[in-house]
């Protein structure tokens, strides 16, 4: 029987600008094995091979001032990024809603990591030593997920717009890098009841009224998931707190309305106003 991978250690990044991308691989790989440099050096790589292509295999200077097709200015990185970073360790990943990924879509529990996104926010969900986990760098530490919470939950990151990817392949046993040698100091490695402990105490500071609000507003847009919910009382405090972690993941930019604090004929006096000075 096999050991725990890193000796029983969770690897999570804590977001740095707008590095979500290189946290989301390096938490599916448990490890700091990519930098942004790294994923840059990707993109350029990818935008170079398209432009060849688009070319014919001919070069050009009216492609050079080309805007890059997997990097934004602002350090968001494409999925093809990522999917090249991965298959350096032998993983695919794979569009959950292709039929390819069938099986995971029925029982999710028996892969080992997705990979999701919106807008320009990633973050990987991962089974580390037989537990899943939500690795989203919005959280000051993994989260852990059962199996029920697990399917319950990526059906309803579907339901927001989410796009979801399968990660598949043999995923490395043990992180090779020394903490000397780690291309980014945005890691930390926690033992799951440090993670858990983490988890409670922000769950703990962020239970305000605001926040319930939010939580009740969103609980009306999850389905009913059927009878193997243990109880509707159950249901309901899943449903609740799927709700939160969503809110909680979701990019600034898809934000409700109503967090925004203003109406729209407020935003749009205060934008005329701007005009008239």
């Amino acid at each position: 029987m096999e050991g725990p991978i890193n000796g029983g250690m969770l690897y999570h990044e804590v977001q740095e600008s707008k590095l979500c991308a290189v946290h989301c691989v390096n938490t599916v790989l448990q490890g700091p094995f990519f930098s942004e440099f790294d994923l840059a050096a990707l993109a350029s790589d990818l935008d170079r091979t398209e432009r060849q292509m688009m070319l014919g295999g001919a070069q050009s200077d009216a492609f050079v001032a080309e805007e890059s097709h997997n990097v934004s200015l602002d350090g968001d990185f494409s999925i093809q990024v990522l999917q090249k970073a991965l298959e350096v360790w032998d993983l695919q990943v794979i569009p959950l809603n292709s039929p390819v990924a069938e099986p995971a879509q029925i029982d999710p529990e028996l892969e080992k990591a997705f990979i999701c996104h919106l807008q320009d926010h990633w973050f990987c969900i991962r089974k580390v030593n037989g537990e899943w986990y939500n690795f989203d760098s919005l959280y000051a530490a993994p989260e852990h997920l059962s199996k029920f919470y697990l399917s319950a939950y990526l059906d309803s990151l579907k339901g927001f717009g989410w796009s979801i990817f399968l990660v598949r392949g043999n995923f490395p046993k043990e992180c090779p890098i020394s903490s000397s040698e780690a291309s980014n100091v945005f890691g930390q490695w926690l033992l799951p009841e440090d993670a858990e402990r983490i988890i409670k105490s922000c769950n703990t500071a962020q239970r305000t009224p605001d926040r319930t609000t939010r939580v009740q507003q969103q609980q009306d847009q999850f389905p009913q998931y059927g009878a193997e919910s243990p109880s509707d009382a159950e249901d309901e405090d899943l449903k609740a707190a799927i709700a939160a972690s969503l809110m909680d993941s979701l990019p600034a930019t898809v934000a409700p309305k109503a967090e925004t604090g203003a109406s729209e004929t407020e935003n749009k006096d205060t934008v005329e106003k701007k005009h008239d000075d």
